[in-house]
């Protein structure tokens, strides 16, 4: 595979992963039988300490192992897009919130 460098594709790609991990979470918590005003804060917590994971801005460290996350999105069969940082999708998670609960 070949990583291209395309921060363009790869913002547009963060959002749509935002938006599918926010709608996930908020459909696996109603399931679960949350209640509806807790719904969004949880989806929001879980959502927000999810993407700061993998954007690695949250200390990962196991039994003294660090782990330092690096996201890519494959955009064909031999392409892994990239913007040539760590990602930002934390970034995202507060406006992609707004749009699905004010839905």
């Amino acid at each position: 595979m070949q990583l291209k460098l395309d921060p363009s594709l790869f913002e547009e790609q963060q959002l749509l992963f935002v938006r599918e991990l926010v709608e996930s979470i908020r459909v696996k918590l109603q399931e679960a039988g949350v209640d509806g005003g807790k719904v969004g804060d949880v989806t929001a917590s879980i959502a927000f300490s999810v993407a700061s994971m993998i954007d690695d801005t949250s200390a990962i460290d196991v039994e003294g192992v660090e782990v330092h996350p690096y996201l890519t999105f494959r955009t064909s069969d031999d392409e892994l897009t990239h913007c040539g940082e760590n990602s930002y999708t934390h970034e995202f998670v507060y406006e992609v919130l707004k749009e699905v609960f004010e839905k």
